[in-house]
């Protein structure tokens, strides 16, 4: 029973993808849906000359429910602030990308107290794996992206928890 309840703890949902394209500009527009295909937001993203970028966050109907700002400074590594749709902090998040080109985040509430991290690693195709942990270091999901030859981005999303929408609102 107990080795049943560990392997089923370590299972991985399908919960949802993402899909984004970009522009000539360099703007991108991302998709979200469900694990029915359903759309359940965009978030639309530009960036600045300096390399900053500010990102708009959509349910379903068009409505704002949020928006997040990233700077990246000399070395690389990116901040970004997230906001709900009054422009109240809801959290940061903080990466910084390695030689290999891994990158590492962490993510804190509004109070500066950490929720979790995740860890991205990037194949020679452009590829990317990312990992998803709690506070506490327990993995909660993931996420794999590929890159078509357009630059059009997909994104599929599974977690430990079958019953949330996490990352595909």
């Amino acid at each position: 029973m107990a080795i049943a309840f560990a392997i089923t703890a370590n299972a991985q949902y399908y919960v949802g993808s993402s899909s984004t394209t970009t522009d000539y500009f360099g703007n991108k527009t991302t998709t979200h849906r469900n694990q029915y295909g359903e759309t359940t937001g965009t978030s639309s993203s530009s960036t600045d000359y300096f390399g900053n970028t500010t990102t708009t966050h959509r349910d379903r109907y068009g409505n704002t429910i949020g928006t997040s700002t990233s700077s990246r400074d000399y070395f690389g590594n990116t901040t970004t602030t997230h906001r709900n749709k009054y422009g109240e902090t809801t959290g940061t998040s903080s990466s910084s990308t390695d030689y290999f080109g891994n990158t590492n985040t962490t993510y804190k509430d509004s109070y500066g107290r950490s929720t979790g991290s995740s860890s991205t690693s990037r194949d020679y195709f452009g590829n990317t794996t990312t990992t998803y942990r709690n506070q506490y270091g327990e993995t909660q999901g993931s996420s794999t992206s590929s890159t078509d030859y357009f630059g059009n981005r997909n994104t599929q999303q599974r977690s430990s928890n079958p019953n949330t929408t996490i990352w595909s609102w």
